[in-house]
């Protein structure tokens, strides 16, 4: 059935869907109305899980790390400082794989203290060994958690997973989300399969243990070509899911890009603003196109290179900044990738939209028209330079 849901609450819905076992979360703006929803589940008996109310973010994800280890389906859910406050263990997690799933409210990071939106956060955690998913709207954040389940505990994938969605611009926004039948998600996600070593008095295992100069590279080896080797998986997984329920998801979304000329690349619900500019410029004779990134990690260079192997002008939207290098986050990592290539597109980076600063269609549209004119290699779009100039 249909409802008129937050994006938190899809994320709630989300994990009782998925019969989530364990939920340690600690409520931070914007992301306190996932642990809201899940206790109203299981004060009406509607969800059978443990919630477990923490003193701190860090505790909720060395809660949820305990419990995954246990053989749990885990889940929780933070934003920002949280998210930044749970960098220790993050890589614990990955590197322990254990297939937690958390949800993301994108939110800049202080200082100054801002709530609102940008993708500062998560970014920041890019490098700690977790997939991640960027939502562009709230049917997505459900879709994307369902799939984050089936995608991470996988046993040859088997690392969390990350599903962003921007604060405020989704989480805290209504919109109609198709929620399916509890049995149908568990045919598809499917009961957790226990795998891999778990604790268990029965039979003793050592997780997480000291590793020395011998065997430490051995591991970090091991987590990488796990995160290489999820690609074949999340586009089986996005595949079976699209049979299923009958919305197509692909790891690059390509919207009128197969004959652009110019295209815009971009994550999260940008993308709406974008789609509606590509529109109104196709009216207007521009072969403009958009490839919006959804699985970010990992990074999707074979589908990206095909739209980028031609003479092509390309304006990266970025929402996070990566100071002391000449661009910012995606940015970056697409001139890497076509750093080898022998037909290179032209790459901007344009950075806007931080700390929640509303984009408009005009400002989408300006980026094509001024393109030329622009010559750094980085272009802060909305930078007010009256207040710049008066700053220390």
């Amino acid at each position: 059935m249909y409802k008129m849901l937050k994006g938190n609450e899809a994320s709630a819905y989300a994990a009782m869907l998925a019969s989530v076992d364990v939920i340690p979360a600690y409520p931070i703006t914007p992301s306190t109305l996932f642990p809201e929803k899940i206790s109203q589940f299981l004060a009406n008996n509607e969800m059978d899980a443990a919630f477990i109310p923490v003193e701190s973010e860090h505790s909720a994800m060395s809660a949820a790390i305990g419990a995954s280890a246990t053989g749990a389906r885990v889940m929780t859910a933070t934003s920002s400082q949280g998210l930044a406050y749970m960098h220790e263990m993050l890589p614990i997690a990955s590197g322990m794989r254990m297939p937690i799933v958390m949800a993301i409210g994108n939110r800049a990071l202080s200082a100054p203290l801002n709530i609102w939106n940008d993708q500062q956060d998560s970014i920041s955690e890019r490098d700690s060994g977790w997939l991640q998913f960027y939502a562009e709207n709230n049917q997505e954040v459900l879709d994307l958690i369902l799939l984050a389940f089936k995608i991470s505990e996988n046993k040859n994938v088997l690392l969390p997973s990350m599903v962003c969605m921007d604060a405020f611009l989704l989480t805290h926004v209504m919109e109609p989300v198709e929620v399916p039948e509890k049995q149908s998600v568990m045919d598809f996600v499917g009961k957790k399969e226990i795998n891999y070593p778990i604790v268990d008095v029965n039979k003793p295992a050592t997780l997480g243990s000291f590793a020395g100069p011998d065997y430490y590279t051995e591991f970090r080896y091991q987590v990488s070509k796990a995160m290489e080797g999820s690609v074949s998986v999340i586009d089986h997984a996005f595949a079976e899911f699209s049979k299923k329920f009958k919305r197509h998801y692909s790891r690059v979304e390509a919207y009128k890009a197969e004959d652009a000329e110019f295209l815009y690349i971009s994550m999260g619900s940008i993308s709406g603003t974008i789609k509606e500019a590509v529109d109104i410029l196709r009216e207007n004779g521009v072969k403009a196109g958009l490839l919006r990134i959804i699985t970010f990690r990992p990074f999707p260079s074979d589908i990206l290179k095909k739209y980028l192997a031609k003479n092509v002008k390309v304006a990266v939207i970025d929402r996070n900044v990566v100071p002391g290098a000449e661009n910012s986050a995606l940015s970056t990592e697409l001139k890497a990738m076509l750093y080898c290539e022998k037909e290179k597109a032209e790459v901007k980076d344009v950075i806007i939209g931080l700390g929640g600063r509303d984009v408009t269609i005009d400002n989408i549209k300006d980026i094509y028209y001024s393109y030329e004119k622009n010559k750094e290699p980085v272009i802060w779009l909305q930078l007010k330079k009256e207040l710049v100039e008066v700053m220390p």
